[in-house]
């Protein structure tokens, strides 16, 4: 026979700030005063400041416990695919897929078009294999090679990259992101994806037209170091066998993609192809091929561009930023079970006052949480749960909310270091932040396409443009679902349907 329990109490805005101001202050002090990028230890200490503001507030530690392993279970699958890459990574360059596509890639690409090249490439990747992370990992990686060839610096060809790479992730129907956005907000995958074309068209162009211009004003073309190319080409041919054969593997992938076959299998498929090409082609033996798997691959060429690229990949490449991911994860589910981000949302509602507003702040808010919680799911999951009886109460379609947190969550993740987004980024693409090369953070600030399109989604939602208010069809399916509807008639705004209740309940 169990005693009645004392249900948690829930903070008070002062409160719920404790552990988010005093995790940014030890992050802070890491990475700037000790000039250390490790967040691992402050996120772990975040963690620990918000269990015991949830033990005070009444929360037992199992339930604490059971919040952060809820939001790490939920992860699994994307630590799944970190897993996948890895070994995709050393076993792409035992296979010469990778040196094939910067062989070819110095060869073909104009040294001024290439930074405008490297993001349309990138985008269609990643919109085909429905993965930002693989795509980083595997065409991103390449192009960084190409990049080096060009003697163009390394953050603007990230930057490239990273554009490129998320925007194809974001509009993609197989990229989990763009499924999770209005599966939490109560909308259907392809309206989502129209729905983002305003600010996701807009935001390429710039992009492309910023890409073009630098390639042009910063690359000569006359002055590039062909004798540096050279003995990169030469250096890859004499260490591997180079044909276009060799892109078997990445053509595979892409297929099993645009097939809608599930993605861990695809990459994994591309693994075993990549793996046999690397015993066939490369005349490397089955247990070599474990080994680039698991530790990555090892070369020295005598070129220092290409040890410095082709040295890498292998699980336990990963280990580092599948372990960020992990307690950046706990720390949110943290915030998340102890109710804290639930009051700080709250408190950030109470201060709104029209469309524009809210539409504001849910980008703001997906923006806070990637900062805070480092995760581009809870970034996601959180802010859309949290606005949408918002958005019905103000009669507006919620097609707005999962552009907002599409945008706010997926496409600032790769650029916040310490988020799961920005730490593959920094592994991946070999910027060596944590080796004292802090000037490759530039790639954030070039990242244009990322930062653009909720610049632009602002923008609309004070002018009005491309700001949908909500259906008859859809309303009638918030009130089939019993969806909830928050009454925000002190705000101004009248029923979505005349003679609906204003409450905020499940319509009925």
């Amino acid at each position: 026979m169990s005693s009645k329990q004392t249900e948690p109490r829930a903070p008070t805005l002062g409160l719920a700030l404790i552990p988010v101001v005093l995790t940014l202050v030890v992050l802070g002090l890491q990475l700037f005063y000790f000039d250390d990028f490790t967040p691992h230890i402050p996120l772990s200490i975040g963690l620990a400041i918000t269990s015991i503001v949830g033990i005070y507030l009444g929360h037992k530690w199992p339930n604490i416990q059971d919040g952060v392993f809820h939001v790490i279970n939920v992860s699994l699958p994307s630590v799944s695919v970190l897993i996948t890459v890895g070994m995709i990574i050393g076993v792409w360059i035992a296979s010469g897929t990778v040196p094939t596509l910067i062989y070819y890639g110095l060869v073909i690409l104009s040294p001024q078009i290439f930074l405008a090249a490297a993001m349309i490439l990138c985008s269609i990747v990643s919109l085909s294999l429905g993965t930002s992370w693989g795509t980083v990992g595997t065409v991103g990686l390449a192009l960084m090679g190409i990049g080096a060839g060009f003697d163009i610096p390394v953050y603007w060809t990230a930057g490239a990259v990273v554009s490129g790479a998320f925007f194809g992730d974001k509009i993609s129907p197989l990229s989990d992101t763009t499924n999770l956005a209005p599966a939490v907000t109560g909308t259907s995958v392809f309206d989502h994806i129209r729905n983002m074309m305003p600010t996701t068209i807009p935001a390429m162009l710039i992009a492309l037209g910023i890409y073009t211009w630098v390639g042009f004003s910063m690359v000569d073309a006359e002055s590039t170091s062909f004798e540096r190319i050279d003995a990169i080409t030469s250096a890859l041919q004499e260490n591997f066998w180079i044909s276009p054969w060799l892109l078997a593997p990445a053509l595979l992938v892409i297929g099993l993609a645009v097939t809608k076959q599930p993605p861990i299998p695809s990459l994994f498929a591309g693994v075993v192809v990549g793996g046999l090409m690397a015993m066939a082609f490369q005349g490397a033996g089955l247990h070599e091929v474990f080994t680039f798997a698991n530790s990555g691959y090892s070369i020295e060429t005598g070129v220092s561009e290409i040890d410095s690229l082709l040295n890498r990949g292998g699980i336990q490449s990963m280990m580092w930023t599948i372990s960020l991911v992990l307690i950046a994860l706990g720390f949110g589910g943290a915030l998340e079970r102890t109710g804290c981000l639930e009051t700080i949302i709250n408190a950030i509602m109470t201060k709104v006052r029209g469309f524009a507003g809210i539409q504001s702040s849910a980008i703001g808010t997906s923006i806070a949480t990637n900062l805070v919680a480092g995760d581009p799911y809870l970034s996601i999951a959180l802010p859309g749960r949290m606005y949408a009886p918002v958005y019905r109460g103000m009669g507006y379609s919620t097609l707005n909310l999962s552009r907002a947190v599409e945008e706010g969550g997926t496409l600032m993740s790769p650029l916040i270091p310490w988020n799961a987004g920005g730490a593959f980024v920094i592994s991946a693409l070999a910027l060596g932040v944590a080796d004292g090369n802090i000037q490759n953070l530039l790639y954030i600030p070039l990242a244009f396409a990322c930062w653009l399109a909720p610049v632009i989604g602002i923008i609309y939602a004070f002018t009005g443009l491309f700001s949908p208010k909500a259906t008859p069809e859809e309303i009638q399916g918030w009130k089939d679902s019993g969806e909830t509807i928050k009454d925000m008639s002190a705000h101004g705004f009248d029923d979505p349907e005349t003679g609906w209740e204003s409450e905020a309940r499940p319509a009925e």
